[in-house]
């Protein structure tokens, strides 16, 4: 199994290679550019233009990857729908910023009824698949089983955790990097399960951001775009529902949890105090504003994510 994960990885990484420089002259060439926040970092106006959507790298190469060392089963499928489902809204997001020039793109209920349908396949499939509701809660080593509300639970954190990573998608490289890292982990996860599709899918997204990677490390040729955070946030949720780490979630993705709890923070203070904790959220853009570089913000969240990742693994017993 060793062998065919690292295939997998080495595949993804080269298919995400070769792709950039064929996809980035197009994006350029028909103005799909990146709508830059006025009110961000003045650092940030430069990267106005640069062309976005770029997540299609991601998706194009973590899909042929997949579909070429795994095998075609319901597991499969519930990774597939739950990543290129949520990339699809991403996607449709993106494309009516660029048409329409500006920041945001879809409406906040038509996002959130595009993520809550994908949600809904992918608990059906698991349903229909007798997945098991058991949660492990790893904090306190207890188990329960919440029954029948398993599945809007899971609904829930499908949603909330991908636009968790969706916030991470602010600086160069940020995403990329501990989204790599988060996948990783959750590659050893599945193959100390003998979850093959799991395993492989996991190592697949390595490989496919690595090799994105290459292109939005900072200064950025191109971003991913919503069309690649939240089809990472997607299948991210996704490996953790079918290997069982649910919870754990929030420790491998701690990076992610701690920037939607950083927005959530300074929207409940400044609406409920009229004062911010945050010189702006998410809290990435926090420190660049007092004063860190870009390049020093990504090196520490992925210090972060990494270490994360490790305390990770030790609490699901596979190191």
């Amino acid at each position: 199994m060793e062998n065919v994960i690292l295939l997998t990885m080495g595949v993804a990484f080269v298919l995400a290679l070769i792709m950039g420089p064929l996809f980035i002259p197009i994006l350029r060439r028909m103005k799909f550019g990146q709508q830059i926040r006025t009110d961000g970092p003045q650092g940030h106006l430069k990267k106005q233009g640069t062309p976005t959507m770029g997540g299609t790298i991601i998706l194009l190469a973590l899909a042929l990857a997949t579909l070429r060392f795994a095998d075609k089963t319901t597991d499969l499928l519930i990774l597939l729908i739950a990543s290129l489902g949520y990339g699809l809204v991403g996607f449709l997001d993106d494309y009516i910023k660029i048409i329409f020039k500006r920041s945001l793109g879809l409406t906040a209920k038509q996002k959130l009824f595009g993520q809550l349908l994908i949600s809904a396949i992918v608990c059906y499939l698991l349903i229909r698949e007798g997945h098991s509701t058991d949660l492990y809660i790893p904090f306190v080593d207890f188990h329960f089983n919440p029954g029948w509300l398993y599945f809007p639970l899971m609904a829930i954190l499908m949603l909330g955790a991908s636009n968790a990573v969706n916030f991470t998608d602010g600086l160069d490289g940020l995403l990329a990097g501990t989204s790599a890292i988060a996948f990783g982990a959750y590659t050893v996860i599945a193959m100390n399960n003998t979850q093959p599709e799991a395993a492989v899918f996991s190592a697949a997204m390595v490989g496919a951001v690595l090799g994105f990677l290459v292109f939005n490390a900072h200064p950025a040729k191109v971003f991913m775009g919503d069309t690649g955070s939240l089809g990472i946030g997607g299948g991210l949720v996704a490996v953790a529902i079918l290997t069982k780490a649910e919870l754990l979630l929030a420790i491998i993705g701690g990076v992610f949890l701690v920037e939607i709890l950083s927005v959530v923070i300074q929207v409940v203070s400044f609406k409920t105090r009229g004062k911010r904790v945050f010189k702006m959220s998410p809290i990435h853009h926090h420190f660049e504003l007092v004063g860190w570089s870009e390049w020093r913000v990504v090196i520490t969240f992925w210090a972060v994510g990494l270490v994360l990742a490790v305390i990770g693994l030790y609490m699901n017993e596979v190191l």
